[in-house]
């Protein structure tokens, strides 16, 4: 099975009943090893064996993870609001629902899913993995159900924990991808409420000729200087100036990071 998730990266392996030379064919096997990938023991076994059985393995649609997956969407809703909202605190309501969308959606969870290996852990009816026109849904829908398992048995902290854990990529491709494109206006409102200071933009370098000339601006506020990067116009490295300075304000991985003030890099355009 591994050796599959490798030479297709991102594909979904379920395995049924039927499949006896599959490692986690026996579902008390898929049940121990969903709690591996999960760093969890749950203590209502029965709540985890619901969240994990696909319609097609259920004696009934009640007994499937159905209603589970209502309330996990909630769930990771309620979840990832509440992390935007606290670690984002300069953006305004409009970006934090685009962000917020872009993480919560189908094709994130389910690629969340896959990643993790809980498609290897689902308990399907006889034959399904023979039937290629199953939903692709049914792997996002396992992972809001196994969200709404932690959350039953293990609280709050337990659901936020491993989200925080899971999601931190997905969650700073949103913010780079839907949230604000005015990073200049974002981070002087950030460093005017939180530093108690105007962000200034230094130029430290330009180049080539004057129909094509780069800039190298970087951002400071008041003692502190941020990661310098290249633009195309003063008005695109500022920009790029002021991203990099959020990212580094809010922990996370500089956007433009330029090796050398010698040439722009060739991501500037």
């Amino acid at each position: 099975m591994a050796d599959q998730r490798v030479a297709h990266p991102g594909s979904i392996h379920l395995v049924d009943a039927a499949a006896v030379d599959q490692p986690y064919a026996d579902s008390d096997a898929k049940l121990q090893r969903c709690q591996e990938i999960l760093e969890y023991r749950f203590k209502d076994i029965a709540l985890l064996r619901s969240a994990l059985t696909h319609a097609s393995g259920a004696a009934n649609r009640l007994s499937s993870n159905e209603r589970l997956e209502f309330l996990g969407d909630a769930v990771l809703g309620m979840t990832v609001c509440q992390w935007l909202f606290e670690a984002y605190p300069e953006y305004n309501e409009g970006d934090l629902t685009k962000i917020k969308s872009a993480v919560v959606s189908r094709r994130t969870c389910g690629r969340t899913a896959t990643k993790l290996g809980l498609d290897e852990c689902l308990i399907v009816g006889r034959g399904v993995t023979r039937n290629r026109s199953y939903p692709r849904s049914l792997v996002s829908d396992v992972f809001e159900s196994i969200i709404a398992a932690l959350y039953l048995d293990g609280g709050n902290d337990v659901v936020r924990d491993r989200l925080r854990k899971w999601l931190a990529d997905e969650v700073r491709l949103s913010v780079d991808t839907q949230g604000s494109g005015n990073h200049k206006s974002v981070l002087q409102q950030y460093s005017q409420r939180e530093l108690s200071a105007t962000p200034v933009y230094k130029l430290i370098r330009e180049m080539g000729p004057d129909h094509r000339k780069a800039f190298l601006i970087g951002a400071v506020i008041g003692p502190q200087a941020f990661p310098a990067a290249w633009g195309n116009n003063k008005k695109d490295a500022e920009q790029r100036a002021a991203a990099n300075a959020l990212a580094e304000l809010h922990h996370l991985p500089i956007p433009h990071l330029c090796d050398s003030v010698e040439e722009p890099t060739k991501s500037s355009d």
